[in-house]
């Protein structure tokens, strides 16, 4: 945690003077997705948390129309973990308050990611799908948590709507994610613990002739399906 602390404000302050000089897009992306890289990095040599992605055969190719990736959410990790990964520039659905935070909050404001005001639910669906449209058409990869927050480990959360809604209005396809960082990196601890997250990337499910409530079950019952595969002693009764 300390080295996330001291790394991202002279990191953070780059992107922000770099992007009032022109640099913006995928390009300010990059630049910006490289301290992720690095705090993915810093986690495997401080920590011992490793990852093992499987399914990339499932992610588009490059160039393509967008997808909205919907993903398990266990801890702050897979936040990182994403676009350190990803091949292609990821767009956030976010609450509007993290743009307050000093130096990391400064330079998400100047990426091209999607911010809301969760008070204000229509006007915020509205502009998730104005911008999300935007950044579909151009190729960029939608990315949001259906449950909302953290999610202990072995337990389901409520799926969200907003996420299909988005792929169904825009009419592109869904890609369902779990992820089991919640293995090294429990929700309510500063203790982390070396072991591997394991990523699985489903097969995209198309959201034509979908209802929001039928492709939402779908992608839930892949995720948490998926979930009990990777983490099974997670899910035995008790």
């Amino acid at each position: 945690m300390s080295w996330l602390i001291i790394t991202v404000v002279p990191h953070a302050m780059c992107v922000v003077l770099m992007s009032f000089l022109g640099l913006r897009g995928e390009r300010l992306y990059w630049l910006a997705s490289a301290w992720l890289k690095m705090a993915v990095a810093a986690a495997r040599v401080i920590a011992g948390i490793r990852y093992s992605v499987q399914g990339w055969e499932n992610l588009p190719q490059q160039g393509s129309q967008g997808v909205v990736l919907l993903v398990k959410h266990q801890s702050a990790y897979e936040t990182f973990l994403m676009p350190a990964i990803m091949p292609n520039p990821l767009a956030y659905v976010f609450k509007r308050e993290l743009l307050y935070i000093p130096f990391f909050g400064w330079a998400m404001w100047r990426l091209d990611m999607i911010h809301i005001n969760r008070k204000l639910k229509a006007e915020s669906f509205q502009r998730i799908v104005e911008q999300g449209k935007v950044f579909l058409n151009k190729g960029i990869w939608v990315i949001m948590f259906p449950e909302g927050t953290r999610i202990p480990r072995g337990q389901r959360g409520k799926y969200k709507v907003g996420g299909v809604k988005l792929a169904i209005a825009t009419g592109v396809d869904v890609i369902p994610i779990a992820v089991t960082s919640a293995r090294c990196w429990p929700k309510k601890s500063f203790l982390k613990y070396p072991g591997t997250v394991e990523v699985s990337i489903g097969p995209s499910i198309s959201s034509k002739n979908c209802s929001p409530d039928q492709l939402n079950e779908r992608v839930a019952d892949w995720i948490e399906g998926e979930m009990q595969r990777l983490d099974p002693t997670a899910y035995l009764p008790t």
